[in-house]
């Protein structure tokens, strides 16, 4: 359930123009100082991930990982991709809400 919500605030994100996606994309925002936060998809590959975190703690922007694969990521916004830019606080802070809350769930409990 908590995945289909979060599939839900990415979509409304990018149809309400908060959402840059794509890599290139995402280091024109945050040099324009207005992200508020970049979220990764777990199938992001290593050598990106760490060109992401290089460029966020550059702009001092914050990386949200989520439990979401490129495609499902695909399904919400209708282009596929790795890495994108959250321009409004409000769906930024419910993405990594959301995220944590579903990645808490996955974990096996003891």
């Amino acid at each position: 359930m908590r995945y289909q919500k979060l599939k839900g605030i990415i979509s409304i994100c990018r149809k309400a123009g908060r959402l840059v996606i794509g890599f290139a994309p995402m280091k024109e925002a945050l040099a324009s100082g207005k992200v508020c936060g970049v979220i990764v998809m777990s199938d992001i590959s290593p050598k990106t991930y760490k060109e992401v975190l290089f460029f966020c703690q550059k702009a001092n922007v914050p990386v949200c990982p989520l439990p979401m694969t490129s495609e499902a990521f695909g399904d919400a916004t209708g282009r596929r991709a790795v890495v994108a830019a959250v321009m409004d606080e409000g769906f930024f802070g419910r993405m990594e809400a959301l995220g944590a809350e579903e990645t808490a769930a996955q974990e096996p409990s003891e």
